[in-house]
């Protein structure tokens, strides 16, 4: 099982549909993955699944969501359980995220401490999710797990980090992303140091714990609308800082002169402003990519959609391609 999560602690950049629109096409590529959201906000549940299906599974409280899986532990009656998965695509599972994730913070929190002193609840409860997102994997059969975090630097994203083998970061070319990127690479070697501190401290055998390893494999940067076939000239200078800054807070480099955007190894994609491509994939719940004529995508918006796929498998492919040289 690999993990990827998709982590910014700035909002609006897009990271939430990425791992959506990421999800289906690796369905699409025939391999077997699982979308976990980990996000309180459950904004990636709430685009697989419609209202009136959620509804009834946040109501069903012993089994229906990655809070459920984690409840007896957070309790003290038990340890973390299997979350339920709810099938989307061939080869496709979602983990249903929850609001209540948000009551597991001031407790993971807590036994964080707890892990140097050696204590096992301190090691059940941080590799909590690890090991309900390990459940997942291997109830549907998934060698590859995407996670959406919510964009903070709380307890609850350091425990859904250290479960993460690897990092993608999205952004959009602004100074909140530039400044964002200032807080996020040092505190993602921050939280890798200290697990690997605490990790050999585990004094219970037969637990098994993630590595933590949270390497960083790259950026993703959204586009703001074009003009012309041009960035917006307002964006642009944030575009051109984002390499220098990557490359100085997230992997500790620092080079004299850093390539752009589209010449940086460590951009994964340059996605486009798909415009009204978005709304109609919402309204018909389904991928951009697989709109069709039935869904409102006719006219210019047929080349929009097959050109929103081809980047998504180029981006699919990148990053398995990133994972794989690691």
């Amino acid at each position: 099982m690999r993990v990827v999560a998709f982590f910014n602690n700035k909002g609006g950049v897009g990271k939430t549909s990425l791992v959506y629109h990421l999800a289906w096409m690796y369905s699409d590529l025939d391999r077997k993955v699982v979308a976990a959201d980990l996000d309180p906000q459950a904004n990636l549940t709430s685009m697989f699944i419609d209202d009136d299906s959620l509804e009834p599974l946040w109501e069903d409280r012993s089994r229906s969501t990655i809070y459920s899986a984690l409840k007896p532990l957070l309790e003290g009656t038990g340890d973390v359980g299997s979350p339920h998965l709810v099938g989307r695509g061939p080869g496709l599972h979602l983990v249903v995220g929850d609001q209540r994730l948000a009551a597991a913070e001031d407790e993971i929190s807590r036994q964080w401490a707890g892990c140097l002193d050696r204590r096992p609840r301190s090691f059940r409860v941080v590799s909590a999710l690890w090991r309900a997102l390990r459940r997942a994997a291997t109830e549907a059969e998934a060698d590859l797990v995407l996670v959406d975090v919510g964009p903070n630097l709380g307890a609850l994203n350091r425990a859904a980090l250290v479960a993460a083998d690897y990092v993608v970061v999205p952004l959009t070319p602004d100074l909140y992303s530039i400044q964002g990127l200032g807080n996020l690479g040092p505190t993602l070697r921050d939280w890798r140091g200290q697990w690997a501190e605490r990790h050999p401290c585990n004094p219970v055998e037969d637990l098994a714990l993630p590595d933590g390893a949270m390497r960083p494999i790259g950026y993703v940067v959204r586009q703001h609308a074009t003009r012309q076939d041009r960035t917006v000239m307002a964006y642009q200078r944030w575009a051109d800082r984002i390499p220098g800054v990557y490359s100085r807070e997230v992997c500790g480099q620092d080079p004299e002169s850093p390539p752009t955007v589209g010449d940086d190894p460590n951009c994964l994609a340059t996605l486009k402003h798909y415009r009204s491509l978005m709304p109609m994939a919402q309204h018909a719940r389904k991928p951009m990519f697989a709109l069709e004529a039935a869904d409102g995508a006719i006219g210019g918006h047929t080349r929009a959609v097959r050109e929103c796929y081809r980047d998504f498998r180029a981006l699919a492919g990148t990053i398995l391609d990133r994972m794989d040289r690691d």
